[in-house]
């Protein structure tokens, strides 16, 4: 028997988004009825919107859900009603690459992710005017309630905040991961971040984590390059008026840095960053852009620095491990990503993500 659900509606490529009733459907055996409390803003949102990436609309997006368990399908084990969870990214759990312990790069993302159906090709939302796109990274947390797939479900304490919560799903995970699961810097190294947004905001407070003691922040907004340099980042510069590679060469007294973590996917970005690397030094990007996208590296020069360029998914974490373990740095006070937090009324989730484009906002919250 379906529900009628309140729920933000991506009509069609670049519109905004609509407040509009839907009904949820029933509960499959490996799905978790979710009461959201609150569901974080994230770019990878507006790209979808945008028509960059290719969940079919209309849908109901949304993807750094926090909430409540209200019921659970027949299958599902790891959580009960009434239990405070966040939501991340869906997986598998079947595929070569899930069964390494490595969800992030699962075999089927896209269709897990961005397919807007289960797998046996059913919507659990649908309109007076026929079916809407869901499981969008496998909850579709823009709306009151949502049916979510067991592997995007992560169990937290009820004593933290879930308000609070919501951003850990995406792009926190996604900044912190990259540098505690990926780039591994030691205590001692220097790290730049090109983008301090909020994934970039992440990275920055995982650097001081890791112990890095040079830890750079890049970016066009002087306001978010101020918040930079109060979680943890010791230099920051502005490429409006600063040439970055020769900044970056003077605070690292000529010798390069040692990691670089790009969130913009822009290739003159990309290219700045690995000339600014060290020897041996490590590139990583996380940010998305439009398929097709090429950059160009200089392979001549370069060739005996033997540094090293990969591309990350959400910061390589398996979410159950990762997010508890973030929940508490953030307990410790050694991760304050709070900070960065913006809170909208549901109502207002346009102007949230106006705002989150715009630079204003770092991290919108949307509060149900």
């Amino acid at each position: 028997m379906s529900t009628t659900i309140t729920a933000a509606v991506a009509p069609s490529t670049g519109r905004p988004l609509a407040i509009q009733q839907l009904q949820l459907d029933d509960l499959c055996p490996d799905e978790v009825r979710v009461r959201m409390v609150a569901t974080g803003v994230c770019h990878t949102d507006a790209n979808v919107r945008n028509g960059f990436m290719p969940t079919p609309l209309p849908a109901v997006l949304g993807h750094e859900g926090a909430g409540v368990v209200e019921a659970v399908g027949g299958g599902v084990t790891s959580v009960a009603p009434g239990d405070h969870v966040v939501l991340s990214a869906a997986y598998c759990g079947r595929c070569r690459t899930c069964r390494a312990g490595l969800m992030a790069y699962c075999e089927d993302l896209m269709a897990q992710d961005f397919g807007g159906r289960r797998r046996d090709g059913s919507t659990s939302l649908s309109s007076a005017d026929g079916p809407v796109s869901s499981h969008f990274f496998g909850q579709s947390s823009f709306a009151t309630h949502a049916n979510v797939v067991e592997t995007a479900v992560v169990k937290v304490s009820p004593d933290v905040p879930l308000q609070t919560l919501a951003p850990l799903g995406c792009g926190m995970q996604t900044g912190a991961g990259t540098v505690l699961n990926e780039l591994h810097p030691e205590a001692g190294s220097s790290l730049v971040v090109f983008g301090v947004g909020a994934v970039g905001a992440a990275a920055v407070m995982a650097a001081r984590v890791a112990g890095c003691t040079t830890v750079i922040g890049v970016d066009l907004h002087e306001s978010r390059l101020e918040v930079a340099e109060r979680i943890g980042a010791t230099h920051t510069v502005n490429p409006a008026t600063t040439d970055v590679v020769e900044a970056i060469a003077k605070i690292t007294r000529g010798d390069g840095v040692q990691y670089a973590l790009d969130t913009t996917a822009v290739p003159a970005v990309l290219r700045q960053a690995a000339t600014s690397l060290a020897i041996r030094g490590t590139l990583a990007l996380v940010g998305a852009s439009p398929a097709g996208t090429d950059v160009g590296f200089e392979i001549g020069e370069s060739l005996v620095k033997g540094w090293t360029f990969k591309t990350v998914i959400q910061g390589s974490a398996v979410p159950q491990v990762f997010i508890p373990r973030l929940v508490d740095l953030w307990q410790q006070g050694r991760f304050p990503f709070d900070e960065l937090v913006q809170t909208y009324a549901f109502d207002d989730i346009n102007t949230a993500f106006a705002d989150s484009a715009s630079g204003k906002v770092i991290k919108p919250v949307i509060v149900f």
